[in-house]
């Protein structure tokens, strides 16, 4: 049996029971919705003030454990927010004319972006009719015939009078297909060049002279000619201009009045004006368009130059953009510039521009889940710069990284006002604090969700506030006074805490949903505490196979687990084992043997790399113990090792350190330990028991290990911190067991607590004579350690005296060899 002096713990100090009859409802449809989130005030507070400063750096980072209902409470909150406030401006992409690789950027008021599309739209339209009647109305032919009459008759007349200079002459001037040519006269008639040899050489000479000179004169003919015709064309586009105009200024002076307080979109209308101009004649055509050799049209002019892309419009009258990226990869939030292929090349305008979600949330908020965005490439550093120049450029990866050399569009970038509102666990925070240095300038405020609340009598009322407003969000089911109970102690045993109940959304949301299957699958209308406790039961059992076939090892054997009789130097000590979502306990064989030595403690898994730190300063701190506790007077001539027995599994955390360490000092005092108490707890320096983690799974976990290898009425315990007794929530199966006296839970706070329970023995205190009373564990521990060093002592003195005989008598066979030495010299 244990100690007298140590009690264990009570059966009501095992597990905290919510009253029901606390509850003055039936069911939880008689229960007011909560207004919002509960236990959450201080990341309240900071998504308040967040989401509300509107200066530079003040984006918001929202953090805490996936399910904390963080994306409900931004959504609440900034529903509000965005409602009654001014749309911001719409924005759009036009074509820059003089260069349309660079289209222009437009920030409209909110609504104005469909509108301008609309009106450019209707206005080519509009054009493309107008424009065609206009150049075919007969004041137009009119116009145009009598410049062309005009040139052709400057025409005749400087030909008739070069022709008749030509005649006076005797040459013939002839007008060919190829151009003009001369030709001498006779008598009135043209000669051939045989006539021509035939003349004096003197008439020939003048001939030619005269030829040669009327040739000049042509030329300065044609010349004038040349540039009445140049004159007529410039008179043509001049009147083609003028014709232009009156179409087009009707329709576009429209549009200024319209948009006359819109300096941009009046700028832009005054180049689109020009362009129209100088590209009259694609209005012009009316001929359909022919396929060329491919099936495509070839020869239909294109008039998406005068489209308007607008990139984001706000029609409503009020609020604010709420904008959520659940894909934030970097043409997601930036936006992207789309190609089309046309004859086997990728081409691309102004109007393939498309927006992200910067563009949509311009104005409003953005948010965005920080797991994702930073696992997406360039993506972080995309949001980065947009935040820090307040505007978003669109740039293809290709183009920013120099991976492409093809021409691709420069849209001008667009202004940005945002607030950026990242979510994600807390570790990604820390993370990005440390090792990215823009992060804290760009996001100065942090919310953090708290994953428990303290469990007092007005936290159960909200909490069963909390608990209906699931239900009936979910079309669950409506809860009885048991039923919300018995969530209640199941949320506490979720934050492991008998003071605190868990705000896991999430998990409190799912317990809920199997809850109301198992009520509907018995009939039922009302969740009641069976159907929260089968639900429980039921989710534990789903992930059960390994935590079964081990206990099925243990009962068999083939793991060796003791849990009667008493052995030295053997302990069992309680694991926890986290698989996915299930994390169950299990004892584990820990042993150690101990010899004369120079004070080292030996962890074997440290030795074969399976330890993890946290363990391996767990074994040190406890050799650090030994030292300071035991070894006052005399060295610490000990040496010592520990092991896991049959753990082939990498080990780590240091709640396995008291069980160590009573295992060391059991072999020390060679007293044995009782196997059928288990311990958990980590010590420190001092001795002292420190709380550890899972301390309801370690004790439901050998509990059932005893089960399983039959309950010898009361033997069976376990040991753990006393600073773990306010943790406890343990299951109804235990706690029975212990009602009946099968099963005891121990408390300790120091290693001395620890030697007591396991010997039945007196750990001892030592006196002010600075030695252990006999008759305790600590005596005989300490007996031992004096052994140790005064047998190495001894032993450490026979060396010497050893070593100094061997010395001298090296020594004396020195001296023996050299008289033999002198003397052979001598007789030679």
């Amino acid at each position: 049996m244990a100690n007298s002096s140590h009690t264990p713990l009570s059966i009501d100090r095992l597990y905290r029971v919510c009253d029901p009859l606390q509850f003055t409802f039936n069911t939880t449809d008689e229960i007011a919705d909560l207004e919002q989130i509960i236990g959450q005030d201080r990341a309240l507070d900071a998504v308040s003030f967040g989401t509300g400063i509107n200066r530079e750096g003040y984006n918001l980072f929202v953090m805490g454990p996936p399910g904390m209902g963080k994306h409900t409470v931004l959504q609440q909150v900034l529903e509000q927010r965005v409602k009654n406030r001014p749309m911001p401006p719409d924005l759009c992409y036009v074509n820059d004319f003089a260069r349309p690789y660079r289209p222009n950027a437009l920030v409209l008021p909110p609504g104005v972006g469909n509108k301008l599309r609309q009106d450019m739209a209707q206005l080519i339209e509009t054009l493309r009719l107008s424009i065609p009647a206009a150049f075919e109305s007969e004041a137009y032919r009119e116009k145009v015939q009598e410049i062309e009459n005009e040139i052709k008759e400057a025409e005749e007349n400087h030909f008739f009078d070069l022709q008749k200079e030509c005649l006076d002459d005797s040459v013939k001037l002839f007008r060919t297909p190829s151009g003009f040519t001369f030709a001498p006269l006779q008598d009135g008639k043209v000669i051939g060049p045989a006539e021509f040899q035939a003349l004096p050489k003197q008439q020939q000479e003048t001939i030619e002279k005269t030829v040669s000179t009327l040739q000049d004169k042509l030329e300065n003919m044609l010349h004038k000619l040349a540039e009445l015709k140049k004159a007529g064309r410039e008179k043509i586009k001049t009147l083609n201009r003028e014709v232009t105009i009156f179409a087009v200024g009707h329709s576009i002076s429209e549009l200024q009045k319209a948009y006359s307080e819109l300096p941009d979109v009046l700028e832009y209308l005054d180049a689109a004006q020009q362009d129209v101009i100088e590209n009259v004649n694609d209005f012009r055509r009316q001929e359909e368009a022919t396929p060329n050799i491919f099936g495509l049209e070839s020869n239909r002019p294109s008039f998406s130059r005068y489209e308007v892309n607008v990139l984001v419009s706000h029609d409503a009258p009020n609020g604010i953009p709420l904008i959520y990226e659940d894909f934030p990869t970097y043409q997601n939030l930036v936006g992207r510039i789309e190609h089309s292929s046309h004859l086997g090349t990728l081409i691309t305008d102004f109007t393939l521009i498309k927006p992200g979600a910067l563009h949509r949330a311009n104005g409003g908020y953005l948010l965005v889940d920080a797991r994702k965005i930073l696992t997406q490439p360039f993506a972080w550093e995309g949001l980065k710069r947009a935040l820090q120049s307040h505007s978003i450029s669109i740039m293809s990866l290709g183009q920013v990284y120099s991976l492409v050399s093809t021409v691709s569009l420069e849209p001008e970038p667009i202004p940005l006002e945002v607030k950026v509102i990242l979510v994600g666990e807390r570790i990604l925070y820390y993370l990005l604090c440390e090792l990215d240095p823009e992060f804290s300038e760009l996001f100065k405020v942090a919310a953090d969700f708290e994953e428990h609340m303290p469990w007092t009598d007005d936290n159960t009322q909200l909490y069963a506030r909390l608990v209906a407003t699931l239900a009936r969000k979910d079309k669950l089911s409506p809860l009885d006074q048991g039923g919300v109970a018995r969530v209640i102690e199941e949320s506490a045993r979720m934050v492991e805490d008998s003071e605190k109940i868990s705000t896991h959304i999430r998990s409190i949301n799912d317990l809920l949903k199997e809850a109301d299957y198992w009520s509907r699958e018995r009939g039922q209308q009302v969740i009641q505490a069976q159907d929260v406790q089968k639900a429980v039961d039921l989710q534990r059992h789903r992930l059960s196979r390994y935590h079964e076939r081990l206990l099925e090892e243990i009962a068999r054997g083939t793991i060796l687990i003791n849990t009667t009789d008493q052995a030295v130097g053997q302990v069992n000590g309680l694991t926890v084992i986290q698989m996915g979502s299930h994390a169950f306990g299990q004892p584990a064989r820990i042993t150690a043997t101990v010899r004369m030595g120079d004070g080292d403690v030996v962890d074997i898994e440290r030795e074969v790399e399976l330890s993890g730190p946290i363990h391996s300063k767990g074994v040190l701190i406890l050799s650090s113990y030994l030292s300071s506790y035991y070894s006052h007077n005399v060295p610490l001539s000990l040496a010592a090792t520990i092991a896991f027995e049959q753990s082939y599994a990498h080990v780590d955390g240091d709640s396995a350190s008291v069980a160590e360490l009573c295992t060391i000092l059991s072999a020390l005092a060679g007293i044995p330990l009782r196997q059928s108490i288990a311990l958990t707890g980590s010590v420190n320096q001092l001795g002292q028991a420190q709380a550890i983690g899972g301390v309801n799974e370690k004790i439901e976990g050998y509990f059932e290990v005893c089960r399983a290898k039959g309950l010898d009425g009361g033997g069976q315990a376990v040991i753990i911190p006393q600073a773990n007794a306010s943790h406890l929530m343990l299951n109804a199966e235990v706690r029975a067991a212990v009602n009946e006296g099968k099963f005891a839970v121990y408390t300790m706070t120091t290693i001395n607590d620890a030697l007591e329970i396991l010997t039945g023995m007196p750990a001892g205190i030592r006196g002010e004579d600075g030695e252990f009373p006999e008759g305790t564990v600590n005596y005989a521990i300490d007996e031992r350690l004096k052994d140790f060093a005064h047998t190495k002592h001894t032993y450490a003195e026979k060396l010497k005296e050893e070593e100094h005989e061997q010395h001298e008598q090296q020594e004396g066979q020195a001296v023996k060899d050299t008289s033999a030495g002198v003397n052979q010299r001598t007789e030679c």
